[in-house]
Parts: C-alpha cells; sequence; structure tokens
C-alpha cells in the first residue's frame, strides 16, 4: 500500500526507519559524505600513457577513460570484467494529465520484454559483455500526480533511493544505470526546472512522441507542478520527492552507492541525468565518479549536460532510454583499456620516443 497523500493511509513513521536511510537528513549527510578517488591510481595510467607507442594524447579521451577508470576502481591497473547495468521501472500518477502517447501498462510490458530477452537492452547488454538486472518498483501503484500532489512522501522516496542503493552490486567494476517509465521525461524535466529555473519551455520535449498539442500540454503540466510546489522546491531531495518518481530516485540512489564504493558509473539519458543532478548541487564533485553516455535528442538534455559540466561520449540521436547508449558507450571503455594494457612501450617495441 502507498504511504502519505491521495487516498493511502500514512504508514506508521516506525517503519520509515527499515530503510537505509531513515531520513531526509540521513540521505543528505550520505550525499555529502564522499570518498574522493585515487590521484595515485590515475597518475600511474598517465605515465604509462606517456611510455606507449604513440604520440602524447593521441588517444584523446581513451586516454581520459583508462585514467578514470583507474581513479574510481581505486587501482592503479584497472579492469572490466564485471560490468552491471541496472535499469529501474516506475510508474508516474502525472500521466493523467496526457503528457504521453503511450499508457501506463507499458511500463509494466516492457519490463516483462525484458525479462523474455526482447528489448534493444538485451542486445546491447550482450554486445557489452555486462549483467543486465531489472527492478520494477511498486508498477501497479503510480506516483501521485505531481499537479495534484508531492509525487512521493517522505518514505516513498526513501524507500526508493535505498532500493537503487542497495541493487549495486559490491563486485561490479563498472555501473551503468537505465530507466523504464511512462511519464517520465515529464518528471526529469520538472525535476531539472526545479533544480536549474526555466520551466516547462526550457525543458519539456516530445518524449515518446507526443505532437505540438502534447508537448504544449507537457509544458503546462510541468509549470503546474512548479507552481503547486513552490515552496518545496529549494532543497534538491524535496525537488526530487516532489517532482520525481520511484525510478529516478532508485537512480540517484545506485549512483550514490556508486561513489561511496568507489565504482565508476555509466549514466543514460535525460532521466538518468535529471535523477542524479541533486546529487552535483549536494556537493560539488559528487559525479565526478560518473561519465555521461551520450547526449539524447531529448529536449533539454545537452543543456542539461552542460549545466552540470557533464561531456558526453556519444551523439547519435538516440532516445530510448533502457540504459541502451549506457551499454552501447561500454565497448568504447573496453577499447581504453585494451589499449591501456596492450600496447607496448616505446622500450619495449625497440622504436624511438621522441628526444
Amino acid at each position: 500500500m502507498t504511504a502519505g497523500s491521495g487516498n493511502y493511509p500514512a504508514l506508521p513513521r516506525a517503519i520509515v526507519s527499515m530503510n537505509r536511510f531513515p531520513d531526509l537528513e540521513s540521505l543528505r549527510t550520505a550525499c555529502r559524505d564522499l570518498p574522493a578517488g585515487n590521484d595515485e591510481a590515475a597518475a600511474a595510467v598517465a605515465a604509462r600513457q606517456a611510455q606507449l607507442t604513440k604520440p602524447p594524447g593521441s588517444l584523446g579521451r581513451l586516454e581520459e577513460l583508462a585514467a578514470w577508470l583507474a581513479r574510481w576502481q581505486d587501482r592503479p591497473m584497472p579492469v572490466l570484467g564485471t560490468v552491471a547495468i541496472l535499469i529501474f521501472a516506475g510508474n508516474h500518477g502525472v500521466t493523467a494529465q496526457g503528457v504521453s502517447p503511450y499508457p501506463a501498462s507499458v511500463t509494466a510490458q516492457m519490463v516483462t520484454n525484458f525479462a523474455h530477452g526482447g528489448a534493444a537492452i538485451n542486445q546491447l547488454a550482450i554486445v557489452a559483455g555486462a549483467s543486465l538486472r531489472v527492478v520494477p518498483l511498486a508498477l501497479d501503484r503510480p506516483t501521485n500526480d505531481f499537479t495534484q500532489a508531492s509525487a512521493m512522501d517522505e518514505f516513498e522516496f526513501l524507500d526508493a533511493v535505498s532500493t537503487g542503493y542497495d541493487a549495486v552490486p559490491r563486485d561490479a567494476d563498472l555501473l551503468c544505470l537505465g530507466e523504464m517509465g511512462i511519464g517520465n521525461t515529464t518528471a526529469a524535466a520538472a525535476l531539472a526546472a526545479a533544480l536549474f529555473g526555466g520551466g516547462g519551455l526550457r525543458w519539456a520535449g516530445r518524449g515518446t512522441g507526443i505532437d505540438d498539442d502534447g508537448l504544449a500540454r507537457k509544458r503546462q503540466v510541468i509549470d503546474a507542478g512548479l507552481a503547486r510546489h513552490a515552496d518545496r522546491l529549494s532543497d534538491p531531495l524535496s525537488a526530487a520527492m516532489t517532482l520525481g518518481g520511484r525510478e529516478l530516485a532508485a537512480i540517484m540512489g545506485a549512483a550514490l552507492a556508486a561513489r561511496h564504493r568507489r565504482i565508476p558509473v555509466l549514466l543514460d539519458g535525460f532521466i538518468c541525468t535529471a535523477a542524479v543532478a541533486p546529487l552535483a548541487l549536494l556537493r560539488p564533485g559528487a559525479l565526478d565518479h560518473a561519465v555521461l553516455a551520450h547526449v539524447s535528442s531529448e529536449d533539454g538534455h545537452r543543456a542539461l549536460a552542460d549545466v552540470l559540466g557533464l561531456k558526453p561520449l556519444l551523439d547519435l540521436g538516440m532516445r530510448l532510454g533502457e540504459g541502451s547508449a549506457a551499454a552501447l558507450a561500454v565497448p568504447l571503455l573496453r577499447a581504453a583499456l585494451a589499449c591501456h594494457t596492450g600496447m607496448a612501450t616505446f622500450a619495449e617495441a625497440a622504436v624511438d620516443n621522441r628526444g
């Protein structure tokens, strides 16, 4: 049973303590108490790169990625033996406002499709050499329509964050994050607007393919939510609870767990980027362990990436979600690692280095 607002009774507050984060302040503390990366490991990568049989810096971002992996894996020679893809799925009450051309039932149907191996992410996970886990979050109980009430109460929000946190495998060398949820581009755009200003006009896009009338309605819905909850949006966690969704909260929790466990992260698209944005506002450098896999064709994603200082690896016009672009970026990291570990040094190859 859903806790809090709407037609559902509030759960006893004692139950809240069962979450990893019993209240917002404990979560806030966890978001600010973050380990640093290992600069010595990254420096060891740079030193080896300088000796490999190539002009300095000639592999561009592949060299940067090797050092990034080392820094956040806390080892001078990074590995990609265990790559995990986590997809969180949630439903949104705001779909009652006609913000998506698809019904909310599609979320559960796609989760079933994932389980049967029939989605794009299934194929891309195979190509990436990655495990895939899909975590549905109370799909039978959508969040509240945020034009009418807070999307989640504190218990629901903390429960979703905790679920995401606990879903991260401790042995992962790399974590890819993705989502599934009809209506979640509306939630993501509303959250981006709450955090960075600009309203629906700046952040709302066509999502799964709404027409011009639908886009105008989506912008109006976002602005209505912002106006209704204006007094709750100055705090990033409160904004995520009020306008976001369970899958967005779980993504934030997973990214936080990865930072605490020193696991580098590949973020997928607009929804993932919006989901982790509160972390960046709570602590500078909170997303240093994360790389943005791509910039999607969804309106607002490039602007959100820019404001967060995230430089995407790919720009392929994708807007599928499902962690698809994060999975697609894994072979790039494998290529970076293969060059770093497999190339000969000038001395080993008996090739003259520059004088």
